[in-house]
């Protein structure tokens, strides 16, 4: 079943867009240099690239002021070991129509934001997400990250599954005011992609363009994912998020009921594991 309403969407002209991309980092020095240049060297002219640390202890810094272009701008941070902080820094910061979001150690296809745009002023949505090269250091690229033959991703199918792979996505800034960024609390750690992602899925579907636009550095053991809970855990930390953030009468009674739905059979599943 499909619970989205229909949302009044602006008029817009999605190629001619500035598009700020939001990068956190935190001792990244070995790869933050490649991730950035792979978002100037876009064929869509980036507007900013807004480069959020959350207080790197290494050559980080230096490494990017030595960026010599004047649309990468640094913002700095203390440590709070948590991607959605300095993501929201990026988020409050950012001036274009268009928010890119790429982790600092992935890397994005020269015609990735180009290739984005059209898909999602054809298919008339406000975010749009696609599959991603899966990289392992060891082994380099060893095929697709995802499985995904749709075309739209839906809040119903995002409740299913998290298929949005967050260097891959893009949202419009007027979309920012209704989701109000990444959830910061604690136990959002390792979800406050999935989270977020729902929110906009409650005001806008994600179009999926199903070619591999970005290249996913899958380091699992240097990863915030390394401390991750088991996906039960994770799930029910999603759909609580959720629910504390949904006023039925803002984003619709379906959406609350059919993820409270989803938010019982994960605590079932916790708790028989």
């Amino acid at each position: 079943m499909n619970i989205l309403h229909e949302v009044v969407k602006p008029v817009l002209n999605y190629m001619e867009s500035q598009v700020s991309v939001v990068i956190p980092t935190y001792n990244r020095a070995d790869t933050i240099e490649a991730s950035i240049r792979s978002a100037l060297h876009q064929t869509h002219p980036i507007w900013e690239v807004l480069v959020c640390d959350d207080g790197s202890t290494d050559n980080t810094e230096s490494i990017v002021k030595s960026i010599d272009d004047v649309r990468v701008k640094w913002i700095p941070g203390e440590h709070i070991g948590r991607p959605a902080s300095p993501r929201n820094h990026g988020v409050r910061a950012s001036t274009g129509e268009w928010l890119a979001f790429l982790d600092s150690d992935d890397e994005w296809n020269t015609n990735k934001i180009k290739t984005q745009l059209a898909y999602a002023q054809e298919q008339g949505t406000l975010a749009i997400s696609s599959n991603a090269y899966r990289f392992l250091p060891q082994q380099g690229i060893v095929g697709s990250l995802l499985e995904c033959p749709k075309e739209i991703l839906t809040f119903d199918d995002l409740l299913i599954v998290n298929n949005v792979v967050c260097s891959s996505a893009m949202i419009h800034s007027s979309l920012v005011p209704l989701v109000l960024g990444f959830p910061e609390e604690s136990y959002c750690r390792g979800v406050e992609d999935y989270a977020l992602w729902l929110r906009v899925a409650s005001q806008t579907n994600f179009s999926f363009v199903n070619e591999p636009l970005v290249t996913y550095r899958d380091t699992p053991s240097t990863s915030i994912r390394a401390l991750d809970e088991n996906v039960w855990v994770q799930r029910r930390h999603t759909f609580h998020n959720f629910l504390q953030w949904a006023d039925p009468s803002f984003v619709g009674r379906e959406y609350v009921d059919h993820t409270l739905q989803m938010y019982e059979q994960a605590l079932k599943m916790v708790f028989t594991k």
